[in-house]
């Protein structure tokens, strides 16, 4: 008489191993203490040997899934399968089968890009664009993913007007697409058809006065500027030392070390996120100095007088919007530019001296490296010329 769920539950642990049968070999094998657990097992014979098949674990596996695992594996006797032979064949194929989906290279191409030293930044931008993707390609086997099934994705981005945003992700699944044929489980990359499938999104660049006329028309402005002192000295500062507008309205004063003349930008507030010192001209600090005057009491430097949390962008470009110049002209991220051009034209510092202080990330780690510590000196010099060559600026007639 085979087993019942009434028997099965009935089972208690014993001092020697048993078994209990239902029949055609599968049994209740159940451990001798202190091993706890009740295991399936179906016992039959394949190719003139005795063997045993694990079917899994009671009552994970109850006596009707126990039975039709019997069932199955009698059938593959039948047909001359050997169902151990069979079911380890089975985990392979799984195995390979969830290592070639899009999820699984997405997954690999991530850490590949990782171990090559990528901004946290990019990676983040990596991980989040991928995640648009995941939903609708992720289970699915890469190789058999054809470029209609991309766009299905690609289609959701565009619906929400984030045409850039679905540039970046076809290229970023196309990145995925050439690991998997490099790795070879892909041929091809199928974003290649979808070229010119995407809305084109309207390029626009944040406006700036690289000329040395215009610039100095600026800060002549910025200097005259009577609103809110505050905002006249965050202009200033921008014109100064030219940071991320974000940077500077964020910055807290535990930041600044005006004795040693040092603005030290913590790693989460920069775009590479990682720390960046930033050398501060006599100039800066004593604007920094006067602003500590008004403001040293609250943790941020530019405190919203409403709010007392720090200001706006908006304060910022409202500020330029005041003084005369239109969004096609100048932005406070604009200062950047601005410095950067006019620092390369003068031709006294070297480019990589100027990406160093602008905090742009260099071709490799090694260069990363050189930036912060062999540069130092020229930087400091070079924020001095500039802070002076400001000052001449707003001295000169118009």
């Amino acid at each position: 008489m085979g087993l019942t769920d009434t028997k099965l539950r009935a089972i208690k642990p014993a001092t020697t191993a048993k078994k209990y049968g239902d029949g055609e070999g599968l049994h209740l094998l159940v451990p001798a203490a202190p091993r706890d657990g009740r295991f399936w097992k179906l016992a039959y014979r394949f190719g003139g040997k005795q063997k045993t098949l694990s079917l899994g674990e009671y009552p994970y596996v109850s006596l009707a899934d126990a039975r039709e695992k019997r069932t199955e594996a009698k059938r593959l006797l039948a047909q001359g399968i050997d169902p151990s032979q069979q079911k380890k064949l089975d985990k392979i194929a799984q195995r390979h089968a969830h290592a070639t989906t899009f999820n699984a290279v997405a997954d690999d191409f991530l850490a590949k890009v990782g171990k090559e030293g990528k901004a946290d930044a990019t990676m983040t931008k990596k991980r989040w664009l991928l995640d648009l993707a995941r939903p609708d390609l992720g289970k699915r086997p890469i190789s058999e993913i054809k470029a209609a099934e991309i766009l299905v994705p690609l289609r959701k981005v565009e619906s929400q007007g984030n045409y850039e945003t679905a540039r970046r992700l076809r290229s970023t699944i196309s990145q995925v697409f050439r690991h998997a044929v490099a790795t070879a489980r892909a041929e091809y990359d199928p974003t290649t058809n979808l070229r010119g499938a995407l809305t084109a999104p309207t390029v626009t660049h944040r406006a700036a006065l690289t000329e040395r006329e215009g610039f100095a028309g600026l800060l002549r402005a910025v200097w005259g500027y009577e609103g809110a002192p505050e905002t006249k000295a965050a202009l200033s500062l921008m014109a100064y030392l030219y940071p991320r507008p974000g940077e500077l309205r964020l910055a807290e004063w535990e930041e600044f070390d005006l004795e040693a003349a040092i603005w030290t930008i913590p790693a989460p507030r920069t775009k590479m996120r990682r720390e960046h010192r930033k050398p501060l001209p006599p100039q800066a600090v004593k604007i920094l100095r006067d602003q500590k005057d008004l403001t040293g009491d609250l943790p941020y430097v530019f405190p919203s007088r409403l709010t007392r949390k720090p200001i706006s962008e908006n304060t910022l470009n409202g500020a330029l919007r005041r003084l005369g110049f239109t969004t096609n002209e100048m932005t406070s991220h604009g200062f950047r530019a601005s410095a950067s051009s006019l620092l390369n034209e003068s031709g006294k510092w070297s480019p990589d001296a100027i990406e160093a202080e602008l905090a742009h990330i260099g071709a490799d780690q090694v260069r990363r490296a050189y930036h912060r510590a062999a540069y130092w000196g020229e930087r400091v010099q070079m924020a001095q010329w500039w802070a002076d060559e400001i000052d001449a600026m707003r001295a000169e007639t118009r």
